[in-house]
Parts: structure tokens; sequence; C-alpha cells
């Protein structure tokens, strides 16, 4: 058996921060080019990427704690997998929107879009490492017949001595 539980709580803290810092850039990255009153279709998902993964967060850290039932090692497999492409359809998808914009000195948010486009790329480095410890775990325990979870993928919370 693959032991991932050592990974889990740093790499869903790192999602969840970059999470939240994708977020509020392509939040503001929307709003600024809503002024216009469209916004181009990248920024918006990579702002839907940023909910969703907010959301599939909520799910990777509370059902293997509270709902172990719901923990399923295929499920979690599947999550993490689709979250994985979003974030690399997203953040290359953005990026070359802005190559086919360039950026001039006057523009006013080219710092903050380019931006937006890296912590997209680190997010979607950060799920390729959450998707191949999740297929680790997925295929170490293959054929094993069980509905219920393994304790590898729980959050546990750090107890001291």
């Amino acid at each position: 058996m693959v032991n991932t539980q050592v990974f889990t709580i740093p790499l869903r803290i790192a999602q969840s921060i970059f999470a939240i810092i994708e977020l509020g850039l392509t939040a503001y990255v929307v709003n600024r080019w809503a002024h216009g009153w469209w916004s181009p279709s990248q920024a918006n998902f990579l702002l839907f990427c940023s909910i969703w993964t907010l959301l599939v967060l909520i799910y990777l850290i509370l059902a293997p704690l509270k709902f172990p039932r719901f923990a399923h090692k295929s499920a979690i497999l599947g999550i993490e997998a689709v979250t994985m492409i979003f974030w690399f359809a997203g953040f290359i998808a953005f990026a070359v929107l802005l190559s086919d914009i360039g950026c001039g000195s006057g523009w006013w948010g080219c710092r903050v879009n380019q931006a937006a486009a890296v912590f997209g790329a680190f997010e979607w480095l950060l799920f390729m490492f959450s998707t191949v410890l999740s297929m680790l775990y997925y295929f170490s325990a293959r054929g094993k017949h069980t509905t219920t979870h393994d304790p590898n993928m729980e959050v546990h919370p750090h107890q001291t001595v």
C-alpha cells in the first residue's frame, strides 16, 4: 500500500492557497475586462476553475474525515483528474490569449493577467502531483473489494505527543 498521508495535508493547503490567490486574480481580471461589457471566455474559465477547486477541496478534505462512505478511491481519482485537466486547459488557453494580445506599456492589467496565468500553471502542477498520488493509491488498492476508505487518503490533524 502506498502511504500518501505524508503529502496530503501540505498539498491540500497549497492547493487551497493557490486557488484563493487565483480566485482573487481572475476575479479582478474579469471585472476589469467586464468594464467593456464583456470578458474573454478564457478568463471566465479560470475564474470557474478557482471556484470549482475550492468546492472540490471541500469534498477532498471533508469526505474522508466526516463521510467516509462517500470517499471512494475512484471518486477521488476522478475528481482529481478532472480538476487537473480543467487547470491545464484554463491556464494554456489564457496564456495563448495573452500572447495574442501582447503586453503594451499602456495596458492596465498586463502583469495581473500574466500572474493569473502563472498561478493557474502552478495550480495545475499541484493537481498533477495529487492526481499521481491518487493514481498510486488507486492502483495499489486495486482488486481489493471493499467499500471502506483507506486512512492513507485522509487528511489528519497533526497530533502532538
